[in-house]
C-alpha cells in the first residue's frame, strides 16, 4: 500500500519515498527520519497518524490487545514526535501534526484503550507546544477527526460480542485529509474535523456529566450492532488483506446505526439553553432528570450483550 500510495503521489507531479515502518519500534522510526533527511534534505512537516483500535469492554479485552493499542497510537506518536522536534530545532522551524480524535474530547464506551490513547495524545501535544516556545517556527498541531469513513472499523479487534460499525453521522478521510492539509499552511493548536465532533466538544463543556450518561447510553448501540460476533484481534497484529482502500463504506450504508445522530442533534439544542443557565447545576439536574426517566422507561427487546 505504500508503493502505491508513493506512485500516486509520482503520478501527481511530487517526489515520494515509501518506508515501511512499525512505529511501535523506536529504532524504525529514528530510522524512517535518516532516511527522510538523506533524501529530502530536511523534514518540514511530520504527521503521525498511524492508530489502531479494539472494541469490547476492558474486562473483556486480552491484555496484549489494549498495550498494544496504546503502543501504537500514543508511543507511536511520541516516537515519531521525538525524531521531528529533534530536527526542527536544527531546521529552527517545522511543523508537527499528530492525528487524535473527538474520542480524545469525550471518550465513548467500549473502546477504553483508544480513548486513553488519544486524550493521551492531546496531552502529548499540549505539552510539546509549552517545550517549543522557545522556538517559534515549530509548530505543533493536533487533529480531532469525529467518526470517519474508513477500514477502521472492519479492522479494529473486537471481543465486545457484537459487530462493529461506524455511528453516523460518518465524514470522508478526505475531509481529514483536507484539514491537514490547511494545518501545514496555516498552523493550529488543535482543529476538530466535522460537525459531530464540534457538538460534542462543546457539549462536553456545558454539561459533563449529563454528557457522559448520553454518550455512555448512545454509542454502546452506535458503534455496535445487534448482530452477534466472534472474538477476533482483526488487524492489531497482522495486516488484514481485505479492506485496504481509502473508504470503507459506511457512508452508503443506512443501517451503520442512528441512535448517536439523533441524540448528538438534540445535544446542539440542550448546549444553546445550557449557556443561559448555571451550568454545572443544570448538568447535576439533567443527569438526575435522565437517570430517572432510564429507571421508569420500559426496557426495549433484549439483544446481544457486550461480554
Amino acid at each position: 500500500m505504500l508503493a502505491d500510495a508513493a506512485r500516486e503521489c509520482e503520478a501527481l507531479g511530487g517526489t515520494a519515498l515509501a518506508v515501511p515502518t512499525d512505529v511501535t519500534r523506536e529504532e524504525e522510526v529514528e530510522a524512517l527520519g535518516r532516511r527522510a533527511i538523506e533524501h529530502f534534505g530536511r523534514i518540514d512537516v511530520w504527521f503521525n497518524n498511524a492508530g489502531v483500535g479494539v472494541f469490547g469492554r476492558l474486562e473483556s479485552i486480552p491484555s496484549e490487545a489494549w498495550r498494544h493499542v496504546i503502543e501504537t497510537n500514543l508511543f507511536g506518536c511520541m516516537h515519531g514526535a521525538r525524531v521531528a522536534i529533534r530536527q526542527f530545532r536544527a531546521q529552527g522551524r517545522g511543523t508537527l501534526i499528530q492525528n487524535a480524535s473527538i474520542v480524545g474530547c469525550t471518550a465513548k464506551p467500549d473502546g477504553s484503550a483508544y480513548a486513553t490513547s488519544k486524550f493521551a495524545i492531546r496531552g502529548f501535544s499540549e505539552a510539546l507546544r509549552q517545550e517549543v516556545l522557545d522556538q517559534p517556527g515549530i509548530q505543533v498541531c493536533t487533529v480531532l477527526p469525529s467518526v470517519i469513513d474508513t477500514p477502521f472499523f472492519q479492522h479494529a479487534a473486537n471481543y465486545s460480542g457484537r459487530q462493529v460499525r461506524a455511528a453516523p453521522p460518518v465524514y470522508t478521510a478526505e475531509e481529514v485529509a483536507q484539514t491537514v492539509v490547511d494545518l501545514v499552511r496555516q498552523p493550529r493548536a488543535e482543529v476538530i474535523v466535522g460537525g459531530f465532533g464540534k457538538i460534542a466538544s462543546a457539549q462536553k463543556q456545558f454539561a459533563p456529566g449529563f454528557t457522559a450518561w448520553l454518550t455512555g447510553r448512545a454509542l454502546h448501540t452506535g458503534f455496535l450492532s445487534g448482530e452477534p460476533s466472534g472474538d477476533t484481534p482483526g488487524a492489531l497484529f497482522e495486516p488484514m488483506r481485505d479492506g485496504r482502500a481509502v473508504s470503507g463504506g459506511w457512508r452508503e450504508r443506512p443501517e451503520s446505526g442512528g441512535a448517536p445522530l439523533a441524540a448528538m442533534t438534540s445535544m446542539a439544542g440542550l448546549s444553546i439553553d445550557l449557556a443561559t443557565l448555571p451550568l454545572r447545576m443544570a448538568d447535576a439536574g439533567l443527569t438526575s432528570a435522565a437517570r430517572i426517566l432510564e429507571s421508569i422507561t420500559p426496557p426495549g427487546p433484549p439483544g446481544p450483550a457486550s461480554k
